[in-house]
């Protein structure tokens, strides 16, 4: 690698909104501060909520809902 163009890679605390701090290496100077880190993410913490304004997963479970039910019903033995 040449000599003198390469940022210095230093330990820096990255600090969440949450409160919680752990370290890392960057080239940026400083502590780095996230809105949201692993330890409070929804996916993470399996408190997941889906946030839908507009309706869209609401009409897709019921359009499979129905399809769902009319696979029943050709299931269902004639008697």
């Amino acid at each position: 690698m040449k000599a003198g163009i390469h940022p210095a890679y230093e330990e820096v605390n990255v600090i969440c909104a949450c409160g919680h701090v752990f370290r890392t290496r960057s080239a940026h100077k400083g502590d780095i501060r996230v809105e949201i880190c692993s330890n409070c993410h929804p996916f993470f913490t399996g408190r997941q909520k889906l946030v839908d304004t507009e309706g869209r997963v609401d009409r897709f479970q019921k359009k499979y809902q129905r399809a769902k039910e009319a696979e029943a019903k050709k299931k269902q033995p004639v008697a």
